[in-house]
């Protein structure tokens, strides 16, 4: 799924841009020319080419603060959502506290990222065809896609492999995870008509420090590399993938 091709012009935001997946994903774009907008509600890292990269920090469970980030927005072409967390407890232990901490922390923060890039790539469009009235170079875009057009926007989400082969033990989070997978295609099928692709990757356990050092007896060769999975991400957020929607990829390395 590599694609070539620039990204020259591009505007994408990546939330939870500051994790090791995040990370990955922003300097992926950025290598390719596009301009990152990085949400995160940690304070944001250093990245290289730091003229293209735009950090805010933002608590993506807060509806106000992820409304007024992605307002902010003159233009929105891909948005990419690697906000998350992790807790692993049997059913026991498990209190509605710690199900609400996760559904918050990935169905909800994934729900409106999604919910306002969709907001801000039609706001991009509806600009895009003022400029073409007005006999500016930018092409207007359609309100609804016609067969063979080019798409008008790009949304990944980051699911997890327990929402698609459940296993005990952390139950909050495998039910998190789930209604992300199930928001990706739901929210695909609202939007295709207008020419709004959205997927998912679904990753296993990724090689990051924090997975090393939780398991460090494990074998981090069968992880996939956080570079790895960015470059899918890539792949189904560029101009080459004009036909996929609604698909929750895999990417479970040799695990």
């Amino acid at each position: 799924m590599e694609n070539a091709d620039s990204l020259d012009g591009w505007q994408v935001v990546v939330s939870g841009g500051s994790g090791a997946l995040g990370a990955a994903v922003v300097a992926s774009f950025v290598e390719r020319g596009a301009s990152v907008t990085v949400l995160d509600r940690f304070a944001p890292k250093p990245f290289s080419a730091r003229e293209r990269v735009h950090a805010m920090q933002v608590d993506l469970t807060d509806e106000r603060a992820v409304t007024a980030a992605f307002a902010g927005l003159r233009r929105l072409d891909a948005s990419i959502h690697c906000a998350g967390g992790f807790d692993m407890k049997a059913i026991a232990e498990t209190s509605l506290a710690d199900l609400d901490a996760m559904w918050r922390m990935n169905a909800a923060s994934c729900f409106l990222a999604c919910r306002e890039a969709v907001r801000a790539m039609r706001r991009t469009r509806e600009m895009q065809a003022r400029d073409a009235r007005a006999g500016g170079r930018s092409k207007a875009a359609p309100a609804e896609a016609t067969p063979g057009a080019a798409p008008q926007g790009w949304i990944v989400n980051v699911a997890a492999r327990p929402a698609l082969q459940p296993a005990g033990g952390m139950l909050a989070y495998s039910m998190s995870k789930a209604a992300v997978a199930n928001l990706t295609q739901s929210l695909a099928a609202e939007v295709l008509a207008e020419g709004i692709l959205v997927n998912a990757i679904v990753p296993s356990i990724m090689d990051t420090p924090a997975n090393r050092r939780a398991m460090p007896t494990a074998d981090h060769s069968k992880w996939p590399r956080v570079e790895e999975v960015a470059r899918v991400i890539r792949a189904l957020a560029s101009p080459s993938n004009r036909t996929t929607s609604g698909a929750l990829v895999p990417v479970y390395g040799a695990a």
